[in-house]
């Protein structure tokens, strides 16, 4: 049985993300003891960590949570899984897309910047 500091210690995470996904329903709350302080056992640690990789993943929080229902029920195959991940891939991807779209302006914009040192500034127009 571990503290919720001892558990973000060991997750490397901070002690307001354990509170949080307690908070949103994402972990279940952790047992107490005598003393009032939360204690969680090790089926809680993994499921927390299963957590923080999904976001560290990308994932969106519903998907969390589906994802979640879905694993403990038991009830799916590897394809479904698979066809979620392949979604959160195309997501990602899609970023990376807008993303370097993003740089390209940005390149642009401050390739045509004279440096100089009035106001007179193509970035500034650019951006008007």
């Amino acid at each position: 049985m571990l503290k919720r500091g001892d558990v973000a210690r060991q997750l490397d995470c901070h002690i307001e993300t354990v509170r949080y996904y307690e908070g949103i329903g994402l972990i279940e709350p952790p047992q107490r003891t005598q003393s009032g302080h939360r204690v969680y056992d090790g089926d809680d640690v993994a499921r927390l960590r299963f957590v923080l990789r999904l976001r560290d993943l990308g994932f969106p929080l519903e998907d969390v949570r589906a994802l979640l229902a879905t694993v403990e029920t038991g009830d799916y195959a590897c394809a479904d899984i698979a066809d979620i991940a392949e979604h959160q891939l195309a997501e990602i991807r899609r970023k990376i897309g807008d993303l370097r779209r993003l740089e390209q302006t940005l390149m642009r914009m401050t390739e045509q910047c004279h440096r100089g040192s009035t106001p007179d500034c193509a970035i500034i127009e650019a951006l008007s």
